[in-house]
């Protein structure tokens, strides 16, 4: 167990449960030890891996495609979830859900193939600023799960990111912010169709929903695009649970991991009263269900990077 490991963290019960599981499931010989084929990981993006506050950086992201939209048709102006989204009313959108903000994201990205839309989100992410922070939203991931990720692939482990969030947005971003390549990332999808466009075959993006990544979807998108049940799992909200559950659950040595935003002056305390993404339910029952609660707070040195925010 070395003294260096994820240097981001304090000393306590979180950091000494993630090095000792390591250890034991990497110890040739050892009765917990696994093949490193089967090291899966498994991470939550929004809320997990970076600040979701004080709403998903997809929403931030949604509100200026929407207002190129509204450009072009003027009548967007007075219809929901449209008016919510350009008059920044926090209180509509909340009450849209996630599963209808992703839906309404997903309206808005259609018509255009999957290199364009990348071209369009890079392009985003280049110039956009957390409202906060002041910073651009890249600059916003967790400096400890940063880590976290680094150190688990040193140690044999695959890296998945399984998000709420919409997969090409997050694609755009993941392997330079996480390390975590495009095709490692799961995560809610409109439909695809293949074209072919003056002789050149092109996969566009369909306004219809595929696959909203939340909840019990997520246990079941693993399996798919998986194939393996994680030995890790690392969530922040009730949308994560049956990630957290399905891990936890399985055969052999595994880790299960819920950080708790109880941070009102590094970034924001906050859990079972956002409507967006809330946590109540696998809070309350962590200990029941075996899961180990992180406390930003208490368990991180320090959250984002330095030079980049608190």
């Amino acid at each position: 167990m070395s003294n260096q490991a994820l240097p981001s963290w304090n000393n306590g019960a979180a950091k000494s449960a993630i090095l000792d599981f390591v250890a034991r499931v990497t110890k040739e010989g050892g009765p917990d030890f696994v093949p490193p084929a089967e090291r899966i990981a498994t991470f939550d993006n929004d809320g997990t891996l970076w600040c979701e506050q004080p709403m998903q950086p997809q929403v931030f992201f949604l509100i200026d495609r929407v207002k190129q939209l509204a450009a072009k048709d003027p009548s967007l102006k007075d219809r929901q979830p449209y008016k919510a989204l350009l008059e920044h009313s926090l209180k509509a959108l909340h009450e849209q859900g996630k599963q209808g903000l992703m839906e309404l994201a997903f309206a808005t990205h259609s018509g255009m193939s999957e290199e364009a839309f990348d071209e369009i989100a890079k392009a985003w992410f280049a110039s956009a600023k957390h409202p906060k922070f002041g910073r651009p939203f890249q600059n916003l991931t967790y400096r400890p799960q940063v880590e976290l990720l680094e150190y688990l692939r040193a140690n044999g482990f695959k890296t998945y990111i399984v998000s709420g969030g919409g997969i090409d947005l997050i694609r755009a971003f993941a392997e330079d912010a996480y390390g975590i390549p495009r095709e490692q990332v799961i995560g809610s999808s409109a439909r695809l169709r293949y074209e072919l466009q003056d002789g050149r075959a092109v996969v566009m993006k369909v306004s219809e929903l595929n696959s909203f990544d939340d909840r019990e979807v997520k246990p079941a998108n693993i399996g798919l695009h998986i194939g393996r049940r994680p030995i890790l799992a690392f969530g922040n909200s009730d949308g994560d649970l049956a990630m957290l559950r399905y891990v936890k659950t399985g055969v052999g040595a595994r880790l299960a991991l819920l950080i708790h935003h109880d941070d009102d002056v590094r970034e924001v305390a906050y859990d079972r009263d956002f409507r967006l993404s809330p946590l109540a339910e696998a809070l309350d029952n962590a200990g029941e269900y075996g899961i180990t609660v992180v406390s930003m707070k208490n368990d991180w040195k320090t959250v984002f990077a330095p030079g980049r925010a608190p």
